[in-house]
């Protein structure tokens, strides 16, 4: 049994202090409701709300019924409705939709509705966001994950040295993309050459935190990180919200034949576990690749468009090595190459990506998905992908299990 995405939306994703989760949850439920033909929720059966930060805002425990509340006052949503609370770091809104395709899979309930909705940024309290973003690490036992890192350092030669003014898992792609210029000469460059990609496909996107164009040189030339990162290699503190309906095949084959044309099937998908794994294993994007591709019955080259998980340019370079793009050790030629553009052949984040679209956590795997949904359907405007594309893949992972992400997501998608 395939589930269908039916209907999605997102906000476009940038720092919005000046609005709340209530607000952000009520733009992308509404337009998501009318993308699908619906005039409001009451063909939903479940519910599952993404969210990393409520917390921080003072918000613990039933995040979703809070953020949700208006729109079930006033009918938008049915009463009753039951909303299930999902956190997983960065990968937390595909988490959100994994477990609404699971829903109407199993007949369960015929469409669900996934959304994810972020507040990363706490302007008057910068500590408070930095310490949102070090919960994707555990934090009850520390000494575990730091005595990894000192042996790795020490068998791998490359040097490990957090500092407490920055995000640890810049400390670790930067560590894993020493470590992939060491073993297969992969340059600096051509990680410049992955950002520059993506901000140029962000001028093309409304909904991108940034839209400016950045060349190779550029990219270099901005501000540094940590080696070999400059600030344009990395994704922006942002603030947003997504949602994706999901519905089953059979009902969908009851509703009217527009609705049908426009929905876009679920061919595969996987969620798989991070692990403490040696350097040179593969990665939890490869496992989860390898399984989405084994139930959608496809390889990498039937991909015709793709959004990864490009929180540093390194994570999308190794992404499209995972993916089957090209060959392991290959991504930095394939991003010099010029193929993972719009146009290319094998276009990677048309949206900008992380680096330029924003990365709001529970959000961003959703907007993924939304960003594939138009391009299948023939409706990404400026930045749509030449050539009707009929297959698309989602990548997006969160947390950090040693070198592995806590948990990644692949899905394939079809037309």
């Amino acid at each position: 049994m395939h589930a269908y995405l039916l209907g999605t939306s997102s906000t476009r994703f940038h720092r919005h202090p000046d609005r709340d989760f209530r607000s952000l949850a009520d733009e992308v439920v509404r337009a998501a409701l009318a993308d699908a033909g619906l005039e409001d929720g009451a063909q939903l059966g479940s519910v599952w709300f993404g969210n990393c930060a409520m917390g921080t805002w003072g918000q613990q425990n039933i995040r979703g019924q809070v953020a949700l509340a208006p729109l079930l006052r006033d009918g938008t949503l049915p009463e009753r409705l039951p909303i299930v609370n999902v956190e997983g770091g960065c990968a937390t809104g595909s988490m959100a939709f994994h477990a609404a395709c699971r829903d109407v899979r199993a007949g369960d309930v015929d469409v669900s509705l996934a959304l994810g909705v972020e507040k990363v940024f706490v302007p008057d309290d910068p500590v408070a966001t930095f310490a949102l973003f070090q919960g994707g690490v555990d934090q009850r036992h520390p000494e575990e994950w730091q005595a990894f890192f000192a042996e790795q350092g020490e068998r791998t030669g490359l040097r490990f040295e957090p500092h407490p003014h920055r995000i640890l898992f810049l400390d670790v792609h930067a560590l894993q993309a020493r470590a992939h210029m060491q073993r297969h000469g992969t340059t600096v460059e051509q990680l410049a050459a992955v950002a520059a990609k993506n901000h140029d496909h962000g001028v093309l996107n409304p909904l991108a935190q940034y839209r400016k164009a950045m060349s190779i040189e550029q990219v270099l030339a901005d501000k540094p990180v940590i080696d070999p990162f400059t600030r344009a290699m990395c994704s922006p503190l942002s603030d947003g919200a997504a949602a994706v309906i999901v519905c089953s095949e059979a009902w969908l084959r009851r509703q009217p034949v527009a609705v049908q044309e426009r929905a876009v099937r679920v061919r595969g998908s996987a969620l798989v576990g991070g692990a403490m794994r040696d350097l040179e294993a593969p990665a939890v994007v490869f496992h989860a690749a390898e399984e989405a591709y084994r139930r959608a019955g496809i390889r990498g080259q039937d991909v015709d468009v793709a959004e990864v998980h490009d929180s540093t340019a390194y994570c999308e370079l190794v992404a499209t090595e995972a993916l089957g793009f090209c060959d392991p050790g290959q991504g930095g030629p394939l991003a010099l190459s010029g193929e993972t553009r719009i146009g290319g052949r094998i276009p990677v984040n048309p949206s900008g990506g992380l680096e330029s679209k924003g990365h709001p956590l529970a959000a961003t795997g959703l907007g993924m998905l939304h960003e594939l949904t138009q391009q299948l359907r023939g409706e990404a405007g400026d930045k749509q992908v030449p050539g009707a594309p009929r297959i698309a893949v989602q990548q997006n992972a969160g947390g950090l299990v040693g070198y592995d992400e806590a948990t990644c997501s692949v899905v394939v998608l079809e037309r």
